[in-house]
């Protein structure tokens, strides 16, 4: 998937064609006024105010007709630079350009604008030389957005497109938007009864039966790999007073995201992180510099105020489960503890299929705690850990944590799309807050270094991610149903096919039985629509042999094994997590 901030030249494209895109409805909407029309990472868009007009679907098409004209008429892209006072004359009639202008430095005594034909907009540019080289774009979509997102103010029309030099990727990158769409999350959990949500919680995500057998199957594996690397395991309140978020930081750097109430006139906050309730696990407890590293690890609820319109999907939520762990340990131990981390981080990811990039979030500028000493040595021995595990990282400066700096770990799924999943973040703040110490070698009371981490990063987001990943066909051991038992004609196959199914179950395999009074070709379609792994059809043969003739999911071909065979078979997929 292509980043289109990342490439300078169809950044610029993309940018010019969002000022072609403002021109084309200045065309066909006279009285449109125009907020920003910005690149973005999947192309561009324009927040528009078209008074009483409603753009449709339909309308995207009549746009882009106007647009290909003005592209072909190939007028030139004109820079003029002009005083803050003319350009508040210039753009006097339009209020949001006027809103622009006076929010600009006192600095910025030069404004630039740019011309094309009949068309001027505010902007610092750059742009490419001529409207004729716009010629390979799409518009994508529309939306309303809140002028400067807040929900206080007018509701704009937002218009997605994107731009591309030749035909051939803007064809290619189509496809690619068609294949996610087959993929999209939101659309398979309902196809395939995962998940639901409901405007009675936007936000909320409800786990349906088949939904809640994949995240159990998540949650018993990770416990069951954790456990291998020797943590162990706590559960802390949902919600705690709010002294405690003071004390850890959270209310003066998280205050607006947090949800509170009153109990007996003391202000408590729902958790939007689990750290703090770690802490206090630490501290229940004397250590000695022998009990570490101490890793404790958590599958804890949280929960975060998003904004309803940044909500999507199980992709963000305003409640998730976060697979923490907090890791206490000696200074000395930092390098080792975080090799071995990135070590299991690549086992669990390589499970699922998935391959990932890291890349080291260092101090923010701002809203962060800490000396800037205890930073700079922090984020060197994540750096020098990284590069001793085996991996390069990518420096992203000022995207850290405000209580430590951190590696993420960008997952990259089958259509080549990045996901920050896993992070590694070093703390030696929160330590020192609530007066976190050890017994060390010689009596001494020494403060232990700490890790937060997180490998799915959310439960609910990483199902999500996996689905799409997968395109909701998930691997055998992972599938809610792993198989479905379908015999040619019920009423004389039914009986065994009832009970292969029963025996199948004894085994703990996930199997259903179809034994409708349905077409055989009816229920095999119904078994492909469910993705279902793979499709046994139990016939004459079958049932004289006590053999198993059985189908994968996406083929046409079927093989015929003895049922110790099969039974072999899928088992071996289960223990082995095989994809």
């Amino acid at each position: 998937m292509i980043n289109i901030k990342e490439n300078e030249k169809l950044s610029v494209m993309n940018h010019s064609c969002a000022h072609l895109l403002a021109q084309a409805v200045k065309h066909l909407y006279p009285k449109a006024l125009f907020w920003v029309g910005p690149v973005i990472e999947e192309g561009f868009y324009y927040d528009i105010d078209l008074g009483e007009d409603v753009i449709k679907e339909e309308d995207l098409a009549k746009i882009e007709k106007e647009m290909k004209k003005i592209a072909k008429d190939g007028k030139r892209i004109v820079r003029e630079e002009i005083s803050k006072e003319e350009a508040l004359k210039r753009f006097s009639d339009d209020p949001y350009k006027i809103d622009l202008i006076s929010r600009m430095d006192e600095d910025d005594t030069v404004i630039s604008c740019y011309t094309q034909g009949d068309f001027t907009d505010l902007c610092r540019g750059p742009h490419v030389d001529s409207v004729k080289e716009l010629k390979h774009f799409k518009l994508l979509k529309f939306s309303g957005a809140y002028w400067k997102g807040d929900a206080k103010n007018k509701m704009l029309q937002r218009i997605y497109g994107i731009c591309f030099e030749n035909e051939e990727d803007l064809n290619k990158h189509l496809e690619f938007l068609e294949e996610a769409k087959r993929r999209d999350h939101k659309k398979l959990g309902k196809e395939l009864d995962l998940f639901m949500m409901s405007e009675y919680g936007p936000g909320f995500p409800f786990f349906l039966n088949k939904g809640m057998i994949l995240r159990n199957e998540l949650e018993n594996f990770w416990y069951r790999e954790h456990t291998k690397e020797g943590y162990e395991f706590i559960k802390t309140p949902i919600m705690l007073n709010k002294e405690l978020w003071e004390l850890s930081g959270h209310w003066y750097n998280y205050r607006e995201n947090m949800y509170t109430s009153e109990i007996d006139e003391r202000t408590f906050a729902v958790k939007p992180m689990n750290c703090p309730g770690g802490m206090l696990v630490y501290k229940n407890s004397l250590h000695s510099y022998k009990d570490l590293p101490l890793r404790i690890g958590e599958l804890g609820q949280v929960h975060r105020h998003e904004a309803s319109g940044a909500l999507n999907g199980l992709f963000r939520v305003r409640t998730f489960t976060q697979d923490d762990a907090h890791i206490f340990m000696r200074e000395d131990q930092i390098e080792e503890e975080v090799i071995n981390l990135i070590s299991f981080i690549d086992r669990m990811y390589s499970i699922f299929g998935l391959t990932y990039d890291i890349e080291l979030s260092t101090r923010p500028e701002e809203k962060y705690i800490g000396d800037i000493e205890i930073w700079n040595k922090s984020e060197k021995a994540l750096e020098d850990a990284c590069h001793k595990a085996g991996h390069d990282c990518k420096i992203n400066p000022g995207d850290g944590a405000f209580y430590g700096p951190k590696l993420d770990f960008h997952i990259k799924d089958s259509l080549g799309r990045v996901w920050q999943c896993g992070t590694i973040q070093l703390d030696m703040n929160l330590p020192e807050r609530f007066d976190l110490t050890y017994i060390d070698s010689d009596g001494s009371k020494k403060r232990p270094v700490m890790l937060h981490r997180v490998i799915y990063g959310s439960i609910e987001r990483f199902i999500g991610i996996l689905i799409e990943h997968y395109a909701g066909a998930f691997p055998f051991w992972l599938a809610p149903t792993q198989l479905v038992v379908i015999p040619v004609n019920p009423e004389i196959h039914g009986e065994y096919a009832k009970e292969l199914t029963e025996k199948l179950k004894e085994l703990n395999i996930r199997v259903e039985l179809d034994d409708r009074n349905e077409k055989l070709g009816y229920r095999m379609r119904e078994a492909q629509t469910s993705k279902i792994p793979y499709s046994i059809i139990i016939g004459d043969k079958e049932m004289e042999e006590h053999s198993i003739s059985y189908r994968k999911f996406g083929e046409q071909g079927t093989t015929t094994v003895s049922e110790e065979e099969f039974i072999n078979f899928v088992t071996d997929k289960i223990n082995n997590k095989t994809l």
